[in-house]
């Protein structure tokens, strides 16, 4: 019995032949996509901890992916939404300046444009991340804490397609995976294993502050309508959302409004003259710029109605004259000028400014 069991055996041994190693496959799609994955940098105005300190210029990073030959590339809205000068710099080193042509901060996704095309740059394709399921292998590519063409893998844990995982964003759709985000990825693609970019990674969900295995992507398909099938300006505004008992706190007299946080120098919000905060505040968990202008209105729309508000922001052009209301030192004030002129001024008969 023991010989026809080790003769059984040795057939099944001569018989098996091992499958091609999963790993080796993913090995090989890394090494076809990698070129395409960049680093982010930035340089930004920064506040100062205390009253007697003076704003600094801070830089900080995050990852992208080349999309096109002509040098489009994909990133995540925060990385770049208040910078004052962004560039790119590729896997062999090559930094080149980008400006950015739109962002949508409601979905956290941002298209920039190289000064020139790379020189050794291969773009990434966009998937069709509706095809995407729970259950499927994934791998992030990008500069978690500043290590560059990091590669970190994982599944698609769910589909978020209500989008309210974190405080602050409209419905987006969203992809979950347990594959290890840090700082540094945002911006950063999400691949499929075949080396298509279904989700440009987001941000993270942690009580700890570091990776727990909860990492969310905006999907392709998102990113791919916002910014390349339709028109999502950037502003270069980073505002925080004022509602319910936030909003009553700071006296706002109206439900909704956004509180400017950060403008980017030489943006369109800068040109029509919005202010941006000026001291640290805590309230509640949030840490918060306070002093800035707080928007109501773009051209008499309430900041609430999202609809029209976006509508409006979609149709603007360069030259286009428009009007934002704000709360100022404690009153109304209306500024108006023209996307891409110089820096607007209030209107007349505006409350004189602190």
């Amino acid at each position: 019995m023991r010989r026809l069991i080790l003769l059984g055996t040795l057939l099944l041994c001569s018989a098996w032949r091992p499958p091609t190693s999963a790993a080796s496959e993913l090995g090989e799609t890394f090494k076809r996509v990698n070129r395409s994955v960049v680093i982010v940098r930035t340089r930004e105005s920064t506040v100062p901890d205390s009253s007697a300190g003076a704003p600094a210029s801070t830089s900080a990073l995050g990852s992208g992916v080349l999309i096109s030959h002509d040098g489009k590339v994909l990133t995540a809205a925060h990385v770049i939404q208040a910078a004052d000068h962004v560039a790119v710099e590729f896997p062999d080193g090559e930094l080149i300046d980008a400006r950015v042509t739109g962002s949508s901060q409601a979905a956290d996704v941002a298209l920039l444009e190289l000064a020139r095309p790379p020189s050794d740059g291969v773009p990434a394709r966009l998937g069709d991340s509706d095809k995407a399921e729970v259950g499927d292998q994934v791998f992030v590519v990008g500069a978690p804490l500043g290590e560059s063409q990091t590669l970190t893998v994982g599944y698609l844990s769910a589909i978020r397609r209500e989008g309210l995982v974190r405080s602050g964003f409209a419905p987006v759709e969203l992809l979950q995976t347990d594959a290890a985000i840090n700082a540094g990825n945002s911006g950063g693609p999400m691949f499929n294993l075949a080396g298509e970019v279904i989700g440009i990674v987001s941000h993270m969900i942690t009580a700890s502050g570091i990776y727990e295995g909860m990492g969310f992507a905006v999907t392709s398909n998102t990113a791919r309508h916002l910014l390349l099938e339709e028109r999502s300006p950037w502003t270069g505004l980073d505002g925080y959302l004022l509602t319910g008992d936030l909003a009553r706190a700071l006296n706002v007299p109206q439900p909704i409004s956004v509180l400017v946080q950060r403008v980017a120098a030489g943006s369109p919000a800068a040109r029509i003259g919005l202010r941006a905060g000026t001291m640290k505040a805590t309230i509640g968990d949030d840490s918060l710029l306070v002093g800035g202008d707080v928007i109501l209105a773009l051209d008499d729309v309430p900041i609430q109605d999202f609809p029209r508000v976006r509508q409006k922001l979609t149709q603007l052009k360069t030259g286009d004259k428009v009007s934002v209301t704000v709360l100022r030192g404690g009153g109304r004030v209306t500024l108006t000028g023209t996307l891409g002129g110089p820096a607007a001024q209030p209107s007349p008969g505006a409350p004189a400014e602190p």
